[in-house]
């Protein structure tokens, strides 16, 4: 664990880093990608992620997880699947 967290902290540190998060118009991306994607319960965390991306520009998010299919508007990218 202490070696996790002095990694998160190193990425803090970088002078190219930027932290993304909700600002005013979150809530009707986030309403949006819920709807479309019909997504409830614990898949709304995805919608946060992908909605927050959205806001933020974010063209493709690397994952593994096929859930965030239901966001047609993220396109997702498997860095593992060649």
């Amino acid at each position: 664990m202490p070696a996790a967290l002095g990694q998160v902290d190193a990425w803090l540190e970088s002078p190219s880093l930027v932290l993304i998060g909700e600002s005013r118009e979150y809530w009707a991306l986030l309403r949006a990608s819920l709807e479309d994607g019909r997504v409830v319960g614990a898949r709304v965390q995805d919608g946060r992620i992908a909605a927050i991306c959205e806001l933020h520009g974010v063209r493709e998010l690397w994952t593994q997880d096929r859930a965030f299919s239901r966001f047609p508007r993220l396109r997702t990218y498997d860095p593992l699947v060649a």
